[in-house]
């Protein structure tokens, strides 16, 4: 679960006889900012969720020794993003004569593991592709589901057989995908993979890892100057996939740790990452507590990756339409991210009651990013 919230601050202790003036002194300090009402930046000090622009929510960072709360960027630098998030990691176990999202281990779901039945946030996804015809959306299934015909038949259930891209379509040797206008205009705008192979050829559900390498999830994707392959993805550098996953989140993740996690820690991990790649950039970046951070975090690196993938830019908004790769617009990198105005996140970020959800729109060629206990942020290609 994705929860930003505001750590309150307090003073050292104090003498007995100065203990109410001291007490008033720190309502004036840590209650009062020197910008209110929306209209705080990335970075500015602020008190109340309703002191940051939009895009930006307030908090600290503890890890970090960072205890005045601040506004930090909660939302891509994308005007019709809600927030970054465009996909999902979903764990489905056959369950209750029925297919559920369930945490679970040893490939058995138990009523302590078990989530909702997997059509309740299928049904949701359905919603959000009809209200937004010209999103995309991606699903990637650790799957579990030994029903015949199981999972196509829950896609289709929740009416998503007719967003679905079809498996004959993606490219199997490395090729580049179709972009995303060229989805749109198809309709292919549902992605879904699944972990089991033969799914492929029985339900027409592409397997995940003839189409996409990984590094390492957990602590063995976290150290620092190395950034090895699972074991179930071909080597990072391999041409025969197209899309490169960047898992970056600890084995046992601390929402307190994670605005130092998405610092310097995380920067220069992707660029780790990009040499074991071959110098190329991932597609999906896997963050858990996306929204913490020291000020700009996870979205200042994905502005910042996309800019060089995108156009050879530092920051994706120096990208010029129509421009020679490497021309780049002379523009400053904004302390608070243009947005559609969606107000400041203060709570859960989430895809009602079922995994959290994040977007960034691409205007070249597809790319895309998830998210289950984690976020997958999408990196445009």
């Amino acid at each position: 679960m994705l929860v930003c919230f505001m750590d309150s601050c307090g003073l050292c202790r104090a003498y007995a006889t100065s203990y109410l003036l001291l007490t008033l002194l720190s309502l004036f300090l840590f209650h009062s900012t020197a910008c209110s009402n929306g209209n705080c930046q990335v970075l500015d000090s602020c008190a109340t969720p309703t002191d940051c622009g939009p895009g930006l929510y307030c908090g600290n960072c503890p890890a970090l020794g960072k205890r005045q709360p601040i506004c930090t960027r909660g939302q891509a630098n994308i005007p019709t993003a809600i927030n970054g998030v465009r996909g999902l990691m979903l764990d489905m176990y056959d369950f209750n004569n029925d297919i559920w999202l369930c945490h679970s281990f040893r490939g058995q779901c138990f009523n302590f593991t078990a989530f909702q039945p997997a059509i309740n946030t299928l049904k949701e996804v359905e919603s959000f592709l009809s209200q937004n015809p010209t999103e995309i959306v991606t699903i990637i299934i650790e799957d579990y589901v030994h029903t015949p015909k199981g999972l196509i038949n829950l896609f289709t259930s929740a009416g998503l057989d007719k967003y679905w891209f079809p498996v004959t379509k993606m490219p199997k040797k490395g090729e580049d995908w179709p972009t995303v206008t060229e989805m749109v205009q198809s309709n292919y705008r549902l992605l879904v993979f699944t972990s089991i192979a033969s799914k492929e050829s029985e339900e027409g559900i592409a397997y995940q890892w003839r189409y996409m390498v990984e590094n390492e999830a957990g602590d063995p994707g976290v150290k620092q100057g190395s950034c090895p392959n699972r074991k179930e993805s071909q080597p990072l550098n391999s041409k025969k996939a197209s899309l490169f996953l960047q898992n970056y989140f600890p084995t046992y993740p601390v929402e307190d740790d994670a605005c130092k996690e998405h610092s310097t820690p995380l920067a220069e991990m992707a660029g780790t990452c990009y040499k074991a790649a071959g110098n190329v950039m991932p597609n999906f970046l896997a963050v858990n507590f996306y929204m913490r951070s020291d000020g700009g975090g996870v979205f200042d690196i994905l502005d910042k990756m996309n800019g060089q993938t995108l156009c050879g830019c530092n920051t994706v908004q120096a990208c010029q339409a129509g421009a020679p790769f490497g021309s780049c617009k002379n523009v400053a990198v904004p302390r608070s991210p243009p947005t559609n105005n969606m107000g400041s996140f203060t709570g859960s970020v989430q895809f009602s009651s079922s995994a959290s959800i994040v977007h960034c729109p691409n205007c070249l060629l597809f790319k895309l990013f998830y998210l289950s206990l984690m976020v997958f942020l999408l990196l445009l290609r």
